[in-house]
């Protein structure tokens, strides 16, 4: 029988980002999932109430965490990884492609020679298909490129957490035109993921629901099979590009891209402060359009 993890669920109404803290019951240990650092893009200042509810919820529950997994570097939302690590330990983890998106972000924000788009910034890097443990819980790492090309799958006994693979099933996929996507591929990385057995619990990093319901962020795989808008049974790898394709044509800018990604790619932390003691983010004028886009 396929383990069940207790899973709880943080949803940041600002960014309308889901953080989760997954633990393993038999041994309280823990894996937390794309923690959000709060940022007000008026005044440039950082905070953290939505990482203090899952610090609380963790010292609650006497929780060990073992492991701070990013599903990909977020373009919507600065992570709290490295403050999250600071009070609580564990291991910051994402996808070994991270380095690809590093090297091509490194160039646009012109950073310092010193940021080494290795990926040592972080303290795990995951290959497509490694085994790992939260506890007595077994756990896989799955590359599900498309979106970007270092987006992760993690997969928790009868859950998966797909990161911005998939949405809600009346909400449907990410956009594929950030650096690096690619519609034909996270068509073929959602399939991955709608093999996994039916019952599968599906657990996606966003929420942008209809006016008719509340935020929600669970799922099965047979609901995304069945009612998933843009790739449910029955869509074509062809209809699916081609809808991708003419959508993402008309998405504005992520509000916070520019800030959160040079953030994200250093897994968390933020840029070392200047000789006047001021830490900078920096704001690339008339270059993310005419190259990203």
């Amino acid at each position: 029988m396929t383990a069940r993890p207790s899973i709880q669920a943080f949803f940041d109404d600002a960014t309308g980002t889901v953080s989760y803290v997954i633990a393993d019951p038999a041994s309280r240990c823990a894996a937390v999932v794309d923690p959000v650092l709060d940022f007000d893009l008026k005044s440039g200042r950082t905070g953290t109430v939505q990482a203090q509810r899952l610090l609380e919820h963790l010292r609650e529950q006497d929780l060990t965490v073992q492991w701070i997994l990013e599903t990909h570097a977020h373009a919507d939302h600065l992570s709290a990884a490295h403050w999250l690590q600071q009070q609580v330990g564990g291991r910051i983890a994402i996808g070994e492609h991270i380095r690809e998106v590093q090297a091509t972000f490194r160039k646009l924000y012109n950073l310092e020679r010193g940021f080494l788009p290795d990926g040592s910034q972080f303290d795990h890097l995951f290959q497509d298909g490694e085994a790992f443990h939260i506890g007595e819980l077994k756990a896989q790492a799955l590359l599900v490129p498309g979106h970007t090309p270092a987006d992760m799958a993690y997969v928790v006994g009868d859950a998966v957490f797909v990161g911005d693979t998939l949405f809600m099933p009346d909400v449907g996929t990410a956009r594929a035109d950030f650096p690096g996507g690619d519609a034909r591929t996270l068509y073929a990385s959602v399939q991955r993921i709608l093999a996994m057995p039916p019952q599968t619990r599906v657990f996606v990093c966003h929420d942008y629901p209809p006016t008719q319901r509340a935020p929600a962020w669970e799922s099965t795989v047979a609901d995304q099979r069945a009612g998933n808008i843009h790739v449910r049974h029955g869509i074509s790898e062809q209809a699916f590009i081609a809808m991708r394709q003419t959508r993402d044509a008309t998405l504005d800018v992520p509000t916070l891209i520019l800030p959160s990604i040079q953030v994200n790619i250093r897994a968390g932390r933020l840029p070392a402060p200047e000789d006047n003691g001021v830490a900078y983010l920096r704001i690339p004028l008339n270059a993310l359009l005419a190259t990203h886009r």
